[in-house]
């Protein structure tokens, strides 16, 4: 009975936290089954709570109690075991309670999640120790072992002391005409949001592909790379970069050099390829 009671009273009182509940809710994807490379690192970058968690009750919540939700989804109320913590400094404890936007079934039922295990990316809600929040959409997606162990992937090229720096923009692009006809070199020196060297090289010679590749470190040397694909440096090329160079970034002294400085910047965009699968 205490425990039906304090539910029903947290339950109750999610009219009066519309702003910490339902604002940044995750609407999980019935078929996101088997999330890609940016999904997991845009999440896993995000939520400093990433755990694996088992339901033990979820309750659909009246329309009154779920503003803004479209007719074809539902708001419901979990509560859940924490089977392992993944990522957490503080930790959370073994039950917790949180809300997530799922769609009906055809029918316009709410799916049934009781036993079911899922893989969640959240934060604590200050001030109520065993409620946590989604981050964002897809941060409650099911569980499998494939997606945990790439998860803590992600999770350890975050942490790592090489992990690459944030990229917040371009600072400067430079081409340098060589001696022959189709030769040049151009720099392209981006910003960091901790201001660590990150710098992108493309190199022309003449009846040759191009050849590029980044840096980490006040000097080109043999630690310049092109990066992989669904790799962290990757990630924050391709997810964070501009389209196209800002103008106030071209510092070349004439307006030719300016434009191969364009061109060989589009040449790594399309070789990074789109944020996403």
């Amino acid at each position: 009975m205490i425990y039906k009671y304090i539910r029903n009273s947290f339950i109750a009182s999610l009219c009066c936290f519309p702003l910490i509940f339902c604002t940044p809710l995750a609407h999980a994807q019935g078929s996101f089954a088997r999330a890609d490379y940016v999904a997991l690192t845009k999440l896993s970058t995000t939520a400093p709570l990433v755990a694996r968690v088992r339901v033990k009750d979820s309750i659909p919540l009246p329309a009154e109690r779920a503003p803004g939700i479209p007719p074809d989804k539902v708001r419901l109320y979990i509560e859940a075991e924490v089977i392992s913590l993944i990522r957490g400094r503080s930790g959370i404890g073994e039950s917790i309670r949180y809300l997530v936007d799922v769609p009906r079934s055809d029918r316009g039922k709410a799916p049934k999640y009781k036993k079911r295990e899922f893989l969640i990316f959240a934060k604590p809600v200050r001030g109520r120790p065993g409620e946590i929040q989604l981050v964002g959409k897809n941060a409650h997606m099911a569980w499998t072992p494939d997606t945990e162990q790439r998860t803590k992937n992600i999770l350890r090229e975050i942490v790592s002391p090489d992990a690459p720096p944030d990229i917040t923009g371009i600072r400067e692009a430079l081409h340098v005409p060589g001696n022959l006809q189709g030769e040049g070199e151009t720099q392209i020196f981006l910003k960091t949001e901790s201001g660590a060297p990150a710098s992108i090289t493309i190199l022309r010679r003449p009846g040759i592909v191009p050849q590029w590749a980044v840096s980490l470190t006040e000097i080109l040397d043999e630690s310049a790379r092109i990066p992989e694909r669904n790799t962290l440096l990757w990630y924050k090329l391709a997810c964070f970069l501009p389209e196209k160079l800002p103008s106030e970034s071209l510092i070349s002294d004439n307006a030719r050099a300016n434009a191969l400085a364009r061109t060989d910047y589009q040449f790594v965009r399309r070789q990074l390829g789109p944020c996403g699968s």
